[in-house]
């Protein structure tokens, strides 16, 4: 056959044709997905909300596709393609300018969310998205609903929380700051209230944890460090106002505990998938030392040495080895397991550390170390 232009066109489209079919058509046809365990169907009102979110251009910044590889940055699993068994459209999007959403439900609470979507720089100071405040407060509330709804059933159970948890804390904000914050800190473990920074409040990491604050913090704590950041006027309970803590103290564990884990029921997020170790300690420091009047940096009960920290010649040195006669404390769940080992002389040979978990199957060792 001759190739002409007719005979070209036609093969070209032919081509085309199957193509699509093989890559487009044909796996909706043989694949049957079913809704996955946390899909579900979305209310009227999240209905409306996702169409807002479209016609805005939310997907144009912001996927909603959680991918393996994505999974080490916190994503609580990776998505799966039941959970759009409801979306029509999918909203999978590609460009992430802004945080995947996939399973932003129930992460913040409802305030939180209106005031980042007034002006996103009230909660997120660093942020470029622009600000939706043009929106009427029925849109608002309708395009919060959407975006507490995805992650479904999963996202639903966090909201739920967040409602318990949002009600004890209003009725604790009532009492007055002093009961409050007295309030506050008993939900924080004791073995964090008591642990002072192990870090040095030296120029550098005060420094450090100022960027830290003015990246993270100030929209919602203000330059003062008082809760009268931009975002107060929109949220219940305030923002803490670290001043008042004055009157009774936080240690460096306490300030990293709840900047690492959020105070859940209050618009206070968690940090942990978003700052290193290092930072939190920084602007922890750096609240103390500025807001709070006062930190307990690197003072007893010493730990080891981190090797970038300037040398402090009042650190204690390194115990004897032979001062170690009985295992210090450690957690409930396990000190009755590893009392156990010691007393009966089941320790390490020489030049072996104790295991942190005493293994119910545990034998004495040979000398060799095997079991």
């Amino acid at each position: 056959m001759q190739m002409t232009e007719k005979v070209f066109s036609i093969g070209s489209l032919l081509i085309l044709i199957s193509a699509a079919m093989g890559v487009a058509v044909m796996p909706g046809i043989l694949l049957s997905v079913k809704p996955s365990n946390i899909a579900r169907p979305y209310t009227p009102l999240e209905l409306e909300g996702r169409g807002i979110y479209i016609s805005n251009g939310c997907t144009y910044c912001h996927s909603q596709y959680i991918r393996p590889q994505d999974f080490v940055h916190g994503a609580v699993r990776v998505s799966e393609a039941g959970d759009y068994y409801y979306d029509k459209p999918h909203l999978l999007g590609s460009e992430r300018t802004g945080p995947d959403l996939a399973q932003e439900g129930g992460i913040r609470t409802d305030d939180w969310i209106i005031a980042h979507f007034i002006d996103p720089r009230f909660t997120r100071p660093a942020s470029i998205m622009p600000d939706f405040r043009f929106l009427t407060p029925h849109q608002m509330n309708a395009l919060t609903a959407y975006i507490q709804s995805l992650g479904g059933k999963m996202a639903d159970a966090r909201v739920k929380r967040l409602n318990v948890w949002h009600k004890a804390l209003v009725q604790a904000y009532k009492q007055g700051p002093d009961r409050n914050d007295s309030y506050l800190q008993t939900l924080v473990p004791e073995g964090w209230r008591v642990l002072p920074n192990p870090y040095p409040a030296t120029p550098d990491a005060l420094a450090r944890g100022k960027y830290v604050y003015e990246q993270e913090c100030v929209g919602c704590h203000g330059n003062f460090g008082d809760g009268h950041g931009p975002a107060s006027p929109y949220l219940y309970p305030k923002p803490a106002n670290f001043t008042t803590l004055r009157r009774i103290g936080a240690s460096g564990g306490l300030l990293y505990y709840q900047i690492m884990n959020g105070i859940t029921g209050t618009a206070m997020m968690s940090f942990k998938r978003e700052l290193e170790s290092a930072k939190i300690w920084d602007v922890s420091n750096y609240i103390a030392v500025n807001f709070i009047g006062k930190s307990d940096a690197e003072t007893a009960p010493y730990g080891v040495d981190e090797v970038q920290e300037p040398v402090n010649p009042n650190a204690p040195p390194p115990p004897p080895v032979s001062s170690v006669k009985v295992p210090p404390p450690t957690s409930p769940a396990l000190q009755p397991a590893v009392n156990k080992a010691w007393n009966k002389n089941l320790g390490p040979p020489p030049g072996r550390p104790e295991p942190a978990v005493v293994n119910p199957g545990y034998v004495k060792r040979t000398e060799d170390g095997g079991r």
